[in-house]
């Protein structure tokens, strides 16, 4: 039996325990679990949930355990940017607070008191974003400072569930590069910008690449979930596994990861930190094997899972409509699946308004209906006032910003864009893909669906010399799983 390896890759609104192995020279997949995870309302702030996120990554493992399915190791990815803070005892201090919440409002002002917006992205090369992790910890400082004065460790999301898992406190290269704290040219922390920023140096330790071995699961936990396996870090970034999965034709083909969040970008050897590239609020996030990513962070499904979800009545907040037009969905009670919204916005084909789907009001909206239907009044545009309608004008306004990123891609880095490589969940919306080819002018090619599972198993797979190199892992991918092509 050809020996396994296990990715759990953890996106904002579920968890997969993926089971990759070679057959035949093809890599094959098997879903072991799924597990939800979602946002509770705790202390006055959006955050995770900690308990579900480990009672989750350890009901997989226990599935392994159950199936008599034991990999040779396990690496975990989730989304960037958030952490959490540990005490002397390794103590969870406060909660584990989401980049969605408003606690960072104005902290950037904060921040550019001590350094400017323009000194800073020339270090560091990650774009202004109001949740990145320099502007957490400036709101802790203002708002908790005793939480930092109490913190002796540090760690992102899946250094926290690595250190769960193993007992050993490791902190990863990608993800930590999405603080804004990590110096693009050194690829460590930036001492000077921490010290600058009065953080405490203690909580940035020695950064590891992907590749390394944390260790084993603890004793207790291994016989827990019946099996002892070895973790690994992979990209624990998720987009950064992402982008490792992408079959490219040549070297100017763009990547795009297609999930809530839409990141658009190519590799390069080094960073660009230029001006133009801050102002056009491109970032250089790092990679495997110290690439980087120079990509553009764009909205991505949030808004069309945000409004599938308020048409099925979840999660929507009643008594926060930011605006007065009804919805007239032309469905009654129905449950809204994705394509069927897809199928309403290809009905209202000629639907014209669009909004700028990176606009801050769509980050977290009480009502996304609603805050859409108000951008469109704001700017003099008709208002949609049918389901169909409504989704038209996302669609289009995310087909028309993933154009003008491939423009401003190409015109600070000097390439030639070729092809659209779409991977994730994303790249199963058709008529996405249909609108994308159409406006930016290139044939995307769609799949793998799990994109960011696969380059995780790539990360462990080359580690254990299961595969040679990245190369020979993309050769793999490409003949191991159906990619659609879709032409202008």
């Amino acid at each position: 039996m050809p020996a396994s390896y296990l990715a759990i890759d953890i996106g904002a609104s579920s968890g997969r325990h993926i089971l990759g192995r070679m057959e035949n020279g093809r890599l094959v997949l098997e879903e072991i679990y799924r597990f939800e995870n979602r946002q509770v309302r705790r202390g006055g702030h959006d955050c995770w949930d900690p308990d579900a996120l480990w009672q989750g990554v350890l009901e997989g493992l226990k599935e392994c355990g159950r199936r008599r399915v034991f990999p040779a190791s396990v690496g975990i990815d989730t989304w960037a940017v958030d952490f959490a803070l540990l005490d002397e005892d390794d103590r969870l201090i406060g909660d584990l607070v989401s980049y969605r919440d408003g606690r960072t409002a104005g902290a950037d002002v904060l921040v550019e008191q001590r350094i400017s917006a323009s000194r800073l992205y020339a270090r560091t090369g990650i774009q202004k974003q109001p949740f990145n992790t320099i502007y957490q910890l400036a709101a802790l400082q203002a708002q908790a400072p005793d939480q930092l004065a109490r913190a002796a460790s540090l760690l992102m999301i899946p250094d926290f569930l690595n250190f769960r898992l193993t007992g050993i406190k490791k902190q990863e290269y990608t993800n930590a590069t999405t603080t804004g704290l990590v110096n693009a040219r050194t690829r460590d922390w930036d001492r000077l910008l921490l010290e600058e920023l009065g953080l405490p140096q203690k909580l940035f330790g020695p950064l590891s690449p992907p590749g390394t071995v944390v260790g084993p699961l603890l004793a207790p936990l291994a016989e827990e979930v019946g099996f002892q396996t070895l973790v690994v870090l992979p990209a624990t970034h998720d987009t950064g596994s992402a982008f490792l999965a992408a079959p490219a034709r040549d070297e100017q083909a763009v990547t795009l990861s297609s999930g809530t969040w839409s990141l658009l970008g190519v590799e390069m050897a080094e960073p660009v930190t230029t001006e133009a590239s801050r102002l056009a609020n491109f970032t250089n996030e790092g990679g495997a094997w110290y690439r980087f990513r120079y990509l553009k962070n764009i909205m991505g499904l949030w808004m069309i899972q945000s409004i599938r979800r308020e048409l099925n009545g979840v999660g929507y907040v009643a008594g926060r409509e930011t605006a007065p037009w009804s919805l007239d969905t032309t469905a009654g009670a129905r449950h809204w699946s994705f394509a069927m919204l897809a199928d309403a916005a290809r009905a209202a084909w000629d639907f014209p308004s669009l909004v700028d789907v990176n606009d801050g009001r769509f980050l977290a909206p009480g009502s996304m209906i609603a805050e859409v239907q108000a951008a469109c009044a704001a700017a003099g545009q008709p208002v949609p006032r049918t389901t169909g309608q409504l989704m038209q004008c996302v669609y289009q306004s995310l087909a028309r910003c993933y154009r003008d990123a491939v423009r401003e891609l190409s015109a600070l880095t000097g390439r030639t864009c070729t092809s659209l490589n779409i991977l994730g969940g994303g790249c199963q919306d058709t008529y996405l893909n249909e609108l994308t080819a159409r406006s930016t002018g290139l044939t995307v090619l769609a799949g793998p669906v799990e994109g960011t599972a696969v380059g995780n198993l790539a990360v462990q797979m080359i580690r254990a010399g299961e595969l040679p190199d990245l190369r020979a892992a993309r050769a793999v991918i490409a003949r191991s799983f159906s990619i659609k092509e879709v032409t202008p």
